[in-house]
């Protein structure tokens, strides 16, 4: 699901009323960010707290190519990490995920060998239908026990799109939810559904009901869904007890829109790049008696803060054994304050670029080859930006590819390439000249995946500046 979905972020058609009221609950984040536009990958980070390259999620096998999971790839989220799911337990949570696990999906990998103590959902996405020679169709499981596979047990009609999981989905939670509450019981509920990923569904009621066809029907069973969980946890009195965050794993996938896709709002391009469109989200905060109503947060927020996050819910601290790449979001969403901190932009195993404050510096750019490109495959349709969507790896870490945010959103006009006193230190300041008068340079530090940080500067609140060579 794209930034530009729901009606809380200026979506048209309205067509979130449970969403937007959430946000009205609660708070909105207008700057949050996934860690990979891709599924696997940042799914990972959520669930370990940490960049994919520090997780494992990311693949040596082509220069900054995304890595995920499916079925015919044999490998998953490494023993040695350590999943949200797992530090809660050992504090008394009921951990359940319902939906899509997208970690690996042979047994070592398994959920419930990963902190859940429940699961009703796939090792991986719904594509098919398959032959069961060649390929199997995806299986779906409870718990440990495989309960049948998509297309066979559990129905998707290509045709017209109907399929009732979001439902089965949605009662899952209610159960789980209404069960933890009878036995006083703390939980943690991943709800990881998956309507909207190609090949989008969504159940015969809610088919035909958009203005935006059927991802549109899908977002509107997914906003309905939403509405009915949180009503339930206030049924049940255990609003006020109960952090809900809503967000998504990576932006729209505008390689099937119009009719499968989705809208990333004013950002450029959609899932699988490190432009805005794939890397930023919505994101709202809910937790009734806690969250002032209303807010709008500005805060830099990332999926791997939830990891953080719920550990300081919980009273715990995160493991002193290994780097934590999530911040600790409670400062901001209950009192209103800005942490400080840069966003990295990783696509497979090469940063890609890095935002501080309201600026954003490519050291890389590209959209996809043109060989695929040449096959109609655009992850950027209507939106050529000349020499920032390219279809060719180029490298800009010399001099990084430098926007501003705030006033172009969209990536479309690259600032100057280089600082001068007449140029980008003048009119920005950006980067101030050295003592000599030599100008200060954006430059990157390429010693370890969050290297860039060592240079960043909570004064300027702009990182990787230093005296330039010449």
């Amino acid at each position: 699901m794209g930034w530009g979905d729901l009606g809380a972020f200026g979506e048209p058609s309205k067509e979130t009323p449970n969403l937007d009221q959430m946000a009205a609950e609660g708070m909105l984040f207008l700057d949050f960010y996934t860690a990979n536009p891709l599924c696997s990958p940042s799914r990972a980070a959520l669930l370990t707290g940490r960049l994919p390259v520090r997780n494992g999620f990311y693949t040596t096998n082509g220069h900054a190519r995304n890595a995920y999971t499916p079925q015919d790839i044999v490998g998953g989220i490494q023993d040695s990490e350590l999943l949200l799911p797992e530090l809660l337990k050992k504090a008394g949570y009921t951990n359940k995920i319902i939906g899509k696990w997208h970690l690996g999906h042979r047994p070592q990998f398994h959920p419930l060998r990963h902190g859940f103590h429940e699961w009703f959902g796939s090792p991986n996405c719904h594509f098919g239908p398959y032959d069961n020679r060649e390929r199997p169709n995806i299986p779906v499981y409870r718990d440990w026990e495989m309960v049948g596979r998509y297309y066979e047990d559990f129905k998707i009609d290509l045709k017209t799109g109907e399929a009732n999981l979001t439902q089965l989905y949605l009662q899952e939670a209610l159960d789980f939810i209404s069960k933890q509450q009878a036995s006083q019981q703390p939980f943690f509920l991943y709800w990881a559904i998956d309507a909207t990923h190609a090949p989008v569904y969504a159940s015969k009621q809610f088919l035909g009901t958009s203005q935006r066809g059927l991802y549109g029907d899908a977002v509107r069973e997914i906003d309905d869904s939403i509405g009915k969980i949180l009503k339930h946890l206030q049924q049940l009195g255990i609003s006020e007890n109960t952090f809900v965050f809503f967000t998504s794993d990576n932006g729209a996938a505008l390689i099937s829109a119009p009719e499968q896709g989705g809208s990333n709002g004013p950002f450029l391009c959609g899932k699988q790049t490190t432009f805005e469109g794939g890397m930023r989200e919505p994101a709202i905060a809910w937790w009734p008696g806690h969250i002032p109503a209303g807010g709008v947060s500005h805060q830099l927020g990332s999926v791997m803060d939830l990891f953080s996050t719920s550990l300081s819910l919980a009273n715990l601290q995160p493991p002193s054994d290994r780097q934590i790449d999530g911040i600790d979001l409670l400062p901001a969403i209950l009192q209103g304050k800005l942490i400080d901190r840069p966003i990295f932009y990783y696509r497979g195993n090469e940063l890609m670029a890095v935002r501080a404050g309201l600026y954003k510096a490519h050291y890389w750019t590209w959209s996809n080859s043109w060989e695929e490109h040449s096959k109609g495959i655009d992850f950027c349709p209507g939106q050529s930006v000349d020499g920032v969507t390219t279809h060719t790896q180029e490298e800009h870490t010399v001099l990084p590819l430098l926007f501003h945010l705030g006033r172009d959103p969209g990536e479309k006009y690259p600032l100057s390439r280089e600082c001068s006193k007449a140029g980008l230190a003048t009119q920005l300041s950006m980067c101030t000249p050295g003592k000599d008068g030599t100008p200060v340079l954006p430059v990157r530090n390429t010693s370890g995946p969050w290297s860039a940080s060592r240079g960043w500067s909570s004064s300027t609140r702009l990182p990787w500046c230093q005296a330039s060579p010449s």
